[in-house]
């Protein structure tokens, strides 16, 4: 699995060195470059690749698409290290953007990944058809705006220090992490254009971002500091309304094998070919950072 994710990575990151090397050279890379290299474990890619793969997309076409998902995904990490957001000092094992640079550099390398997303998805280098451009860079606008990341992440602030039902967490869990994992999961889709399976992929997808949403609220509560590459212990001391704080640390380790095998059940129909796809699941399932 570990390969399989390295060259998905490899393969991603390649492809934006080379992209951002064509900019115009302005004071904004370098911060862009660091915020979004060497990047994580490019798990949102992964799945896109490996649901590409169950419908036979060719894989420098996904590959097009991972790298504008890397950097929305970038973007989102950015703005959430803030300290008018989750104030963080450390991501992936080295400084926030906004603790090696500036908090106004944090904010406008963010933005400039967000639009460099959609620049990615609208090239005349990305071989596809116009109408399949426009329908991939509008669903992934919903999911990095109000109605999706961004929103999510003004319902994490809002619910702090308050009970909340567990409907109106995995509603926000959904929009924070679900959104953009469930583009992840209809974007081959959208380049397939296969209608039929569209609502069963993008549930998929959601319950996928809900189980890293979880496995990652896990990981926080009893996860090493220096292994994960970012403070631990967070949400408990800033109040954070997850289902570990309503449901219980084992509770909530059971919801989440529910919905895997859920999700495994919905892929079934699928056979070997979505052999990665639940391979992937499993290790976001039980990774330990």
């Amino acid at each position: 699995m570990e390969k399989k994710l390295h060259k998905v990575a490899r393969d991603t990151n390649s492809f934006l060195k080379k992209f951002l090397n064509k900019q115009n050279k302005t004071s904004l890379i370098s911060p862009m470059k660091y915020g979004l290299f060497p990047g994580g474990k490019q798990i949102r890619s992964k799945l896109l690749i490996d649901v590409g793969k169950i419908f036979s997309i060719d894989y420098k076409t996904l590959l097009h698409v991972s790298a504008a998902v890397e950097c929305i995904h970038a973007y989102s990490l950015i703005h959430d290290d803030l300290p008018c957001m989750d104030d963080d000092i450390l991501r992936r094992g080295k400084l926030t953007v906004h603790k090696k640079f500036s908090e106004s550099t944090a904010i406008l390398a963010g933005n400039s990944l967000l639009t460099i997303g959609f620049e990615i998805l609208s090239s005349n280098n990305f071989n596809v058809s116009s109408d399949i451009k426009s329908e991939l860079i509008h669903s992934i606008s919903r999911c990095a705006g109000h109605s999706g990341v961004a929103g999510g992440q003004h319902l994490d602030l809002e619910y702090e220090k308050q009970r909340v039902s567990m409907l109106k967490i995995i509603e926000m869990q959904r929009k924070k992490t679900g959104m953009l994992f469930e583009f992840c999961c209809i974007a081959p889709i959208i380049i397939n254009k296969d209608k039929k399976n569209f609502k069963k992929f993008s549930s998929i997808g959601s319950d996928i971002g809900l189980l890293f949403q979880i496995a990652d609220d896990l990981i926080d509560q009893s996860g090493n500091s220096k292994k994960v590459g970012k403070k631990t212990k967070k949400d408990q001391k800033k109040g954070k309304a997850t289902l570990i704080s309503l449901l219980g640390y084992k509770n909530a380790i059971n919801y989440s094998y529910k919905l895997k095998n859920n999700i495994f059940k919905r892929l079934s129909k699928f056979g070997k070919n979505a052999e990665d796809l639940k391979e992937t699941v499993n290790f976001i399932l039980t990774r330990s950072k």
